[in-house]
């Protein structure tokens, strides 16, 4: 068959989709991905996997109604040429603008992947849930026809059932994007000293603003502890701005490291792994370090809980909580001795429900395209 990926941030059809596109083209499918444009580096490596790329514009964040008239249009005319069998849009923009453009496509069949219900959905009050309000309408007219969509924890599918934009009978669920756990080799502990790492893009509802404090906190009692904290900036309206962070590293909170291509140097140096956020589809960073076989501190909340058996291989602590954050950490500080049975759990937790060849069979067989 001929199928069509579609994402908006190219780099995410490599990070995030990358061994998904290559399963399918050894399935025999003709694989074709859709982005916003790509670098000819990144158009190369998909040529190397067999997979054809086409860009098309789409502001990720964006709330610009004229642009994203030029996506929805843009699309209508890529899916006409290309004519698919099988379509699969991933975040918002893809998932709502690819929708809209093959309502009258009968004949394609459409599935959207919820990677997470994003800023819209978790604000609140005024313009704000105006726009929340907007986004439901958007996703309900978008998805009306989708074969499926695909969810990656329970809470979201339930959101979206809740707010009756899709019934229950057309939900599928699957853990998270997967991990590579060849890609992320399982590492020892170094036993000198405690570093404690968070990942992701420079975003508020990440907890980084209560990861910098709980810090500030921990090392009242523990001056000598490390904070590590590794991410690009990013244009969302809730992005941090990068002097706030850089105003947290002079404090000497934290160490801000900036990007990286490769996160795995950073995940085998640490203790333990923090992501303090308020809401995932499924913590990819959390998943690597799993796979690394690190501790994990995390939040209670969709997503994240998943990936924690409490006093196992972490915790969980209430979102936007920075003192019960520091508390936990300081727990971690004061029972080292736990740091290696609980990565080693993590290791275990990872093999057995996020192995990404495991993810993407059953990904593969819920699209229908499984040989």
């Amino acid at each position: 068959m001929r199928v069509v990926i579609v994402g908006a941030l190219p780099e995410s059809l490599l990070n995030f989709r990358g061994e998904l596109l290559s399963e399918l083209v050894s399935e025999g499918h003709e694989v074709i991905a859709l982005a916003n444009k790509a670098t000819p580096a990144l158009v190369a490596s998909l040529k190397d996997f067999g997979v054809c790329f086409n860009s098309f514009p789409v502001q990720r964040n964006g709330m610009n109604p004229l642009q994203d008239l030029k996506t929805f249009l843009a699309l209508r005319r890529k899916f006409h040429d290309l004519n698919p069998d099988v379509v699969m849009a991933y975040t918002i923009k893809p998932v709502i603008w690819g929708g809209f453009a093959l309502r009258n496509m009968s004949h394609v069949r459409f599935y959207a992947l919820i990677t997470g219900l994003g800023f819209a959905f978790h604000i609140k009050g005024g313009l704000c849930g105006l726009l929340t309000k907007v986004v439901i309408t958007l996703y309900k007219a978008a998805l009306v026809r989708a074969s499926g969509v695909i969810f990656q924890n329970w809470d979201n599918q339930n959101e979206f059932v809740q707010h009756k934009i899709i019934p229950e009978s057309r939900c599928s669920i699957v853990n998270g994007s997967g991990v590579n756990l060849t890609h992320f080799k399982q590492k020892s502990i170094f036993p000198e000293g405690c570093v404690f790492l968070t990942l992701g893009r420079l975003l508020g509802d990440k907890g980084f603003r209560e990861y910098a404090i709980a810090a500030a906190l921990v090392k009242k009692r523990y001056p000598d502890v490390v904070f590590k904290l590794v991410g690009p900036n990013d244009p969302s309206p809730d992005s941090i701005p990068v002097n706030e962070v850089q105003s947290w590293h002079e404090k000497g909170w934290i160490e801000y490291c900036g990007a990286t291509n490769d996160v795995r140097p950073f995940l085998e140096e640490c203790s333990v792994f923090v992501l303090a956020s308020y809401h995932e589809g499924m913590p990819r960073t959390v998943l690597e370090a799993m796979s690394v076989g690190r501790p994990i501190l995390t939040t209670d909340v969709p997503g994240c809980r998943e990936t924690v058996d409490p006093g196992e291989n972490g915790f969980l602590v209430p979102k936007a909580d920075a003192k019960a954050l520091a508390e936990r950490m300081i727990w971690f500080i004061e029972n080292s001795d736990k740091w290696k049975t609980m990565g080693i759990k993590s290791r275990e937790i990872a093999e057995e429900r996020f192995d990404v060849r495991k993810v993407n069979d059953k990904l593969i067989s819920i699209l229908g395209l499984k040989g």
